[in-house]
């Protein structure tokens, strides 16, 4: 209770609470504009958070996280375009419904789903941190540098498990990432590793400097190449509280969708396009109405919003117990762990209880804030759709390089941002993923570092598995290779059956 009354009091601080306000309404307008995103936003402002205190930036970009998906439903509903990748689905059924004539009702049912799945999930995090606190602290001395080390393995084999179609793509793709973090100077033991005697390297690749390039200046490209076409003009008119009758007229689908999102957020390299699919095929198997599906069904789009907004409170859960982020996001977000001196993983439960505390609270305000904010401005936000792509992408590029140039004043931090850039264009070309990239870099940093610092307990390849957590991780790791393996048999005999 004393570590909760502490977080409660950090985060009524005012500029915890301005950047609150700041990262809710951000995060809703570049949610609807289509073709930012929340990765290429958080990477524009990563830069800007090496000034700003730790609870500050956190919060900040946590609003910008847990806030996109509510706009990105907008455009999604309003033209057939999603604002964010995870709102692809949104447009099965809530686009159906505004040309039958019902986009208020779609909008305020998105708006009412993303806020029930979100508040679930914090509230199940909460519970967990209540409930299982103390046995987490625990817990903590179980884990040492081969647990670790194997629970980030774990997290590089789901990662590139969820890319069913393009595994060996993934795989290859966070074997790039990984490359990139064995780049620079080993300081324990004075090793160069692949740095060609280039002083600029001894450092390694900077983060920040690999995802602004990655994400934002490959978006940039992305868009300044492409047509500035005039999407069709949407008129909202109506109410927009309708949705919350839907919402307890079908609370069974939205208890079973934010239980998805929840569960499927707090697995390494899952997310919200799996919590989406399993959600929308259970809504579609319970309903009186499954024809309507894909068609205009307020069930269909319940079920797509309310487990995409579960996703961000739970997938804090593998970032802050285990330390091994579960996706692009949360990957960025360490960034900000490391320079405020927090080492995410079972220690954190025990020496920085109340900055957890801090972390849930402010994404249920973050939630409030933004249905508010939603249920009397979607008029004057859904603007943000007519945007001319190229000039979006100018933005973009300029933003960038000013949050690159001024994390240490190089211009070749600037000229390597531009490297990743074009390596990233080319992937979005290629319709390659790029979160293998960000997740080599970041897990491959810790899988080395963890290895390094364990190096004096491993004699032989038994040693990295002879503790009952890590041997418990390596089991579950072979059980998800063997699956892997299985199911690519089985597609491969019905192929040529």
């Amino acid at each position: 209770m004393d570590a909760f009354l502490l977080g409660l009091e950090s985060l009524l601080q005012p500029a915890v609470l301005l950047a609150i306000v700041i990262g809710s309404v951000g995060g809703v307008v570049i949610g609807a504009v289509p073709g930012i995103g929340p990765a290429i936003a958080i990477a524009i402002l990563l830069p800007a958070t090496v000034f700003l205190d730790d609870l500050v930036s956190l919060v900040l970009l946590l609003g910008i996280y847990g806030s996109s998906m509510y706009g990105g439903a907008i455009p999604a509903i309003l033209i057939n375009t999603p604002g964010t990748p995870v709102n692809a689905l949104t447009t099965y059924d809530g686009y159906a419904m505004t040309r039958r004539g019902a986009p208020s009702r779609a909008l305020s049912l998105a708006y009412s789903a993303s806020f029930f799945g979100g508040c679930f999930s914090i509230a199940a995090a909460l519970i967990a941190l209540f409930a299982f606190g103390p046995y987490l602290r625990d817990l903590g001395a179980l884990f040492g540098q081969r647990d670790i080390l194997m629970a980030a393995i774990l997290g590089a084999v789901l990662l590139i498990a969820a890319h069913r179609k393009t595994m060996v793509i993934a795989a290859m793709l966070f074997g790039f990432g990984f490359l990139i973090a064995m780049i620079g100077r080993q300081t324990t033991r004075k090793i160069d590793r692949f740095t060609f005697d280039i002083e600029y390297l001894y450092s390694g690749f900077n983060l920040i400097v690999v995802i602004v390039g990655i994400f934002a200046l490959s978006q940039a490209l992305n868009l300044m190449v492409g047509k500035d076409d005039d999407p069709p003009e949407a008129r909202i008119s109506g109410g927009l509280f309708t949705g919350f009758k839907d919402l307890i007229s079908h609370k069974l689908i939205a208890i079973i969708s934010a239980c998805y999102g929840t569960v499927m957020g707090i697995i390494p390299g899952v997310g919200e396009f799996v919590a989406q699919f399993f959600s929308y095929s259970t809504a579609r198997a319970i309903s009186k109405d499954p024809a309507r599906f894909g068609h205009g069904s307020p069930e269909g789009l319940l079920a797509s919003e309310t487990s995409n907004n579960a996703v961000p409170a739970a997938a804090m859960i593998p970032l802050l117990a285990l330390g091994v982020p579960g996706e692009a996001l949360t990957a960025m977000m360490m960034v900000v762990f490391f320079d405020a001196g927090i080492k995410p993983g079972p220690d954190i439960f025990e020496n920085n209880p109340d900055f957890l505390f801090s972390l849930f609270s402010a994404l249920f305000l973050i939630n409030v804030f933004v249905l508010i904010t939603l249920l009397f401005s979607t008029r004057f936000i859904a603007k943000m759709i007519y945007i001319p792509n190229r000039f979006l992408g100018a933005m973009i590029m300029i933003l960038s390089f000013v949050g690159v140039y001024s994390i240490r004043n190089s211009f070749a931090d600037c000229i390597f941002a531009v490297i990743f850039g074009y390596i990233g264009f080319i992937l979005r070309r290629l319709d390659w993923p790029l979160v293998p990239i960000v997740l080599g870099l970041v897990l491959g940093s810790i899988i080395l570092e963890r290895l390094t610092a364990g190096a004096g307990q491993i004699k032989t390849a038994l040693d990295l598995i002879n503790r009952p957590v890590s041997g418990t991780l390596f089991v579950v790791i072979l059980m998800v290779m063997g699956f892997i393996i299985w199911t690519s048999i089985r597609n491969r005999r019905k192929h040529f059956q």
